[in-house]
């Protein structure tokens, strides 16, 4: 960037009140990536498998409450738990009319809790929210949204996490990610993160 195009980001950043030349947050880090088991959501769809008893098998969607309901078993909460756990669940409901049922649980479509989505806003191509799946990167999540629109300023965006009850915001360079291909600007996401991607002042 010129000394002069610097000067001119800089006046406009005084009087609006953003960063300058750099993004005012801290880098984030590549690496760290996470690997934890998936949480059913509300709107979730799951198929429910009851063993010698197709009558009690079924497909159901999560209600926004994060409860299901089938038959024998009336508002079980899914939502929180992985698919094992709430297969034991209604197993152990089940107990009560069928002697030691087994009961499988599968994940047919996917959204997942609110606190374990990543959110893109801003100036991505499809801003969203995307279930958070293990060893999620930020190119991954840049392929879901279509990638950054003509009006962004990929390298001044960033990621807001929550980390020990407090929010934290890093820095991410999305131009050098999808444009540059450099990947060293390829960073792991986590469950709940937020990325926001601004607009050029120019």
């Amino acid at each position: 960037m010129s000394v002069r195009r610097c000067a001119a980001v800089g006046l406009v950043a005084l009087v609006l009140g953003v960063g300058g030349c750099t993004t005012a947050y801290p880098p984030l880090a590549p690496g760290g990536q996470v690997d934890a088991p998936y949480l059913i959501g509300p709107g979730d769809t799951l198929e429910i498998r009851v063993w010698r008893n197709p009558e009690l098998s079924m497909s159901i969607p999560v209600r926004p409450d994060g409860m299901i309901s089938t038959p024998l078993v009336e508002d079980l909460p899914a939502s929180g738990k992985t698919a094992t756990q709430l297969a034991r669940d209604i197993e152990k409901a089940l107990a009560k009319y069928i002697q030691t049922p087994v009961v499988t649980v599968v994940l047919t479509s996917f959204v997942g809790p609110y606190g374990q989505q990543v959110r893109v806003i801003g100036e991505a191509a499809k801003p969203q929210a995307l279930a958070f799946r293990n060893n999620m990167t930020l190119l991954d999540v840049m392929i879901a949204v279509g990638g950054i629109t003509d009006f962004a300023d990929g390298n001044k965006a960033s990621i807001l996490r929550m980390s020990g009850g407090r929010s934290q915001q890093f820095g991410v360079r999305l131009v050098d990610l999808l444009k540059r291909g450099d990947l060293s600007a390829n960073v792991a996401m986590r469950p709940g993160d937020v990325l926001i991607i601004p607009q050029s002042l120019f």
